[in-house]
């Protein structure tokens, strides 16, 4: 009678389910580093391409506040003389100039900041990617004393609005027309002509909101000198920062 030898397979050791298991771990491991190396590496390419677009906008930006500060000597050399023809009433004779200086009182220059970059990174919540504290609260300082000066602005629109009622009693509107060409720069009027009211009460009403606009003047050349002066520390801090030339 033959008999039949049942064959028994060798049991693998412990040892080869660990090492099957550690070769498995590491390439899984592999994986995840190399993916998160990967995206580590896309996400600070998108952080200095930010930082690099939002120097561009701090260049705007400043080219911006020099030619409103140009403006805003300028505006206070024209408070101060339309004053100073009201306090000392020497309005009769001077009339072409009175006027001139009355029709551009309700004028100014707008400063509007460049805002691209930083929208962007608000809208898309890719401020997270500015990993760099310092280069965070930078950025965030500045737009502060933006909202600051904007905020100072709309005071001033408010106070010209608020000196139009004296302004059309004063001055002859037919005048004012006449005053403004086809591409809306005003020109002296030839001659003197007559004010509408000589009245010193009304001069006084419209001297009071010039006084007022001549504060605004002084806090908005005040907070644009700031501005232009933090826009620059930015930039030479953050081109440092992120080795850019």
């Amino acid at each position: 009678m033959e008999v039949h030898h049942h064959s028994h397979t060798a049991r693998k050791k412990w040892t080869h389910y660990f090492w099957e298991f550690l070769m498995l771990f590491l390439a899984v491991f592999c994986g995840f580093l190399a993916e998160y190396q990967l995206e580590h590496k896309i996400e600070k390419d998108r952080e200095k391409q930010f930082i690099t677009s939002y120097i561009e906008d701090l260049k705007i930006d400043t080219a911006s506040i020099n030619r409103n500060l140009e403006y805003q000597k300028t505006r206070k050399e024209q408070l101060d003389s339309l004053m100073l023809f009201l306090e000392t009433q020497t309005i009769k004779g001077n009339e072409s100039d009175v006027y001139y200086l009355g029709r551009v009182l309700i004028r100014t220059r707008r400063f509007q900041t460049s805002d691209r970059t930083i929208t962007q990174l608000k809208n898309s919540g890719a401020l997270r990617l500015i990993r760099n504290e310092q280069a965070a609260d930078s950025i965030i300082s500045y737009q502060k004393l933006v909202e600051t000066v904007l905020g100072n602005i709309t005071d001033e629109r408010d106070e010209r609005r608020d000196a139009d009622p004296f302004i059309s009693s004063i001055f002859n509107p037919y005048v004012f027309n006449k005053m403004l060409d086809d591409d809306n720069i005003i020109s002296k009027p030839s001659g003197n002509p007559p004010l509408r009211s000589y009245d010193t009460s009304l001069h006084q009403d419209l001297a009071y909101r010039i006084h007022q606009l001549k504060g605004s003047n002084r806090i908005l050349y005040t907070r644009l000198t700031q501005l232009r002066e933090k826009a620059a520390r930015i930039i030479i801090f953050l081109k440092k920062e992120y080795h850019l030339k």
